[in-house]
């Protein structure tokens, strides 16, 4: 990509949370934004009002003239479209094209990058770390996994700042495309095996993004990861983990309100109150107090930051909060963040009856996790279960959630969405979770509504 050249870009799954970030972030520089995507949804929605061009067809040669122009424009796409889709063929026999990764690795080449990888943690640890910088006066750009609620938007530009946070995503070796100059690192668990294969391979992938770091930077890491130092320095972080540098202890919940004390070189906080709750959590604040103490930001603006944080659009992200009935949304789809949603709804409502919506996410996934997925359900007072959302997958023989419902030790019922807003109707009280990571989104307005009138 030359910026001296470039006039125009064009994004072939422009509505995904990545990709429209992207798309954002050119658009506010003045360049021509347009796109596919495969359906409408309130992402595109938005960037249509925001001036970008989206259409939901598969044009194939017959993309909008201005962009058949090979000279000054740049096509971006997302490995999550199939290869054989009629616009991302041509503009390959035509034009220069770029993942989103490339893209972001350019970016990363001229400012600072503080990645934020792992398994887990990625988005919600990006946006408070973003969240807290531009409430410092060190401030930064970013790029979001999801829509922030403190920013509304899942981009953030500060022309004046030397920094950009990115979500470093493992998927398709993404984040090897990376420059960072400093990292967090939240977790190791194996995931994507339909693209690493073995976990052996899947730990590779994420030593390789560790030894990208230089001598100048640094690498904020959870306590217990099996990496190797690289050339930066490396620094520990963990919850009642003392043999961490960093060491959030006396996790408490008072009144609904979450705080921790925190330990490390020359730190020792009492009482920081965080915006978000859970163990999780603590963990994602532990890692950007590290981080941003290495760059400078006072004590006074960290803990400004982490109190006002708002949290992730789908990150414990509560819709009804009264007496009688609790929705919290989760995009969680993988068995330890699974795990981590249960213990902290459990510790903050410990003796409240608890029912988890759960849209498996890829079948290779529910194959590779199966005994995980029950395991962590089952924690469950009841289990509606949907179908395995595909994404990019075809099915695979005997994966299904009729399985996963017959191995599970809870009480459980398997329904499509327009049964399980049929169900929705009897649902008055208790604590009702929605998890994955597919289109179960999609319901939630409407279970919100639903449940806010069976309150009536």
């Amino acid at each position: 990509m030359k910026p001296e050249t470039t006039k125009r870009l064009y994004f072939i799954g422009i509505g995904g949370i990545g990709m429209s970030a992207l798309a954002r972030y050119f658009h506010a520089k003045g360049f021509t934004v347009a796109g596919y995507d495969k359906t409408p949804s309130p992402l595109t929605d938005e960037l249509i009002a925001e001036g970008m061009a989206v259409h939901f067809e598969d044009l194939g040669n017959n993309v909008p003239a201005e962009f058949q122009q090979v000279e000054g424009t740049l096509v971006v796409y997302t490995p999550a479209i199939p290869k054989n889709m009629g616009e991302l063929v041509y503009f390959q026999q035509h034009h220069e094209v770029l993942k989103r990764s490339e893209v972001l690795g350019l970016i990363t080449q001229s400012s600072k990058g503080l990645g934020v990888a792992g398994t887990h943690g990625k988005t919600t640890t990006s946006t408070l770390l973003a969240h807290v910088l531009n409430e410092s006066h060190v401030k930064c750009s970013a790029f979001l996994g999801g829509i922030s609620s403190n920013f509304n938007s899942n981009v953030v530009i500060d022309p004046t700042s030397e920094y950009t946070v990115i979500e470093a995503d493992e998927f398709d070796r993404s984040f090897l495309r990376l420059s960072p100059f400093a990292s967090i690192i939240t977790a190791m668990d194996p995931d994507h095996l339909d693209i690493y294969g073995t976990e052996a391979e899947f730990h590779a992938g994420f030593q390789a993004y560790t030894d990208k770091h230089t001598a100048e930077g640094f690498v904020v890491q959870k306590w217990n990861l099996d990496l190797k130092p690289s050339a930066a320095r490396t620094i520990t972080y963990g919850v009642n983990a003392p043999k961490a540098d960093y060491n959030a202890v006396n996790l408490r919940s008072v009144d609904g309100h979450f705080y921790c004390d925190i330990k490390g070189p020359g730190v020792d906080w009492k009482q920081l109150e965080l915006g978000l709750p859970g163990i999780h959590n603590c963990e994602n604040a532990v890692a950007v107090c590290a981080m941003c103490i290495e760059l400078g930001v006072t004590k006074a603006e960290i803990i400004h930051g982490l109190k006002s944080f708002m949290g992730v659009k789908r990150r414990f992200d509560y819709h009804i909060r009264t007496e009688k009935l609790v929705y919290i949304d989760d995009y969680a789809h993988h068995p330890t963040e699974i795990a981590a949603l249960v213990d902290s709804v459990r510790m903050l409502y410990p003796t409240r009856f608890i029912t988890g919506i759960f849209q498996p996410h890829l079948f290779s996934r529910t194959r590779d996790f199966m005994s995980g997925f029950i395991d962590q359900l089952s924690r469950l007072d009841k289990v509606v279960l949907m179908p395995i959302y595909p994404a990019r997958e075809e099915p695979i023989a005997g994966v299904t959630s009729d399985e996963v419902m017959k191995a599970l030790s809870t009480d459980c019922l398997l329904l499509n969405p327009a049964e399980v807003m049929e169900w929705s109707k009897t649902v008055k009280e208790g604590i009702i979770l929605t998890i994955g990571a597919g289109d179960i989104d999609r319901l939630v307005p409407q279970l919100t509504q639903q449940f806010k009138a069976n309150l009536r």
